[in-house]
């Protein structure tokens, strides 16, 4: 049984060999493969600068630290990202406590009162 497998694989080894090109094709060539734009290839060597590409609609008007703190955030792993935003709750549950606390003490001084007379 095992000398029929044996066999079998060398024909499949050989039938393989017989797929095999030996054809190389020069993708430089520009017969082969043209520019689009005639010349853009050399320009773009040229260029010190980055391919701009318009920003994505939905990226207009963030600032560079807006930006930076997405770049961070795609960073990391999805437990990593729960626990950011399990974070960034508790600081606002947090300010929302100590703004109630803030408008509390400014009603009692009378803060509020005052502003409305003027």
């Amino acid at each position: 049984m095992s000398a029929s497998k044996g066999s079998l694989i060398k024909e499949e080894l050989q039938d393989e060999g017989g797929l095999l090109s030996l054809e190389k094709l020069d993708r430089a060539s520009p017969d082969l493969w043209p520019e689009k734009i005639p010349g853009i290839t050399d320009f773009i060597a040229m260029s010190n600068t980055p391919i701009r590409t318009p920003a994505a609609e939905w990226s207009r008007g963030l600032s560079q630290e807006d930006m930076a703190a997405i770049t961070q955030l795609s960073t990391l792993s999805p437990n990593a990202l729960i626990m950011e935003i399990k974070n960034i709750y508790d600081e606002a549950y947090q300010l929302g406590i100590s703004e109630a606390k803030e408008m509390t003490r400014g009603k009692y001084l009378g803060i509020f009162n005052n502003a409305k007379k003027k």
